[in-house]
């Protein structure tokens, strides 16, 4: 079972499968940023100072009958019940922004693989014996018979 499992371990497929795994948290966290320090102030500050993820609807007061709360993790606190759309809406332009830049990797990896133009032809057939034969020669080296070219 060892033997196995190191196998499986050390085949590329698993090993290329966890480098992806540990690239895509890391790159996940950059778009985190990314979205949420330099996007989003921007968008906030178009918006009239806007701040998505202080947004928020109280579904239910907290422990106290507090129903008025600065940020989310207030009312957490306070034992609220929250409708975090703000929150939803960050998440949401991650999404799209990660999705964006998969797509941009793999059109770019797709035009790396597509195979290069066919070269042309280096032989061709002898019309009398049908034997390969330089695309350039008068007479078939096998049968002898001239070519027309």
């Amino acid at each position: 079972m060892w033997k196995e499992f190191k196998e499986f371990a050390i085949k590329g497929n698993a090993v290329d499968l966890a480098v992806g795994v540990i690239i895509g948290a890391a790159f996940g966290g950059v778009v985190s940023s990314l979205v949420k320090d330099i996007l989003m102030p921007p968008i906030g500050l178009v918006t009239g100072g806007l701040d998505f993820s202080n947004k928020f609807v109280v579904l239910k007061a907290g422990v106290d009958g507090a129903t008025n709360f600065a940020t989310p993790a207030a009312a957490a606190a306070a034992k609220a019940v929250t409708f975090n759309y703000g929150n939803f809406i960050t998440a949401l332009v991650n999404f799209i922004i990660v999705a964006f830049c998969i797509f941009l990797v793999v059109k770019a990896m797709n035009q790396m693989k597509r195979p290069a133009p066919d070269a042309p032809a280096e032989v061709k057939d002898c019309p009398e014996c049908t034997m390969p034969i330089p695309v350039k020669a008068r007479r078939c080296p096998e049968c002898t018979a001239e070519l027309t070219v």
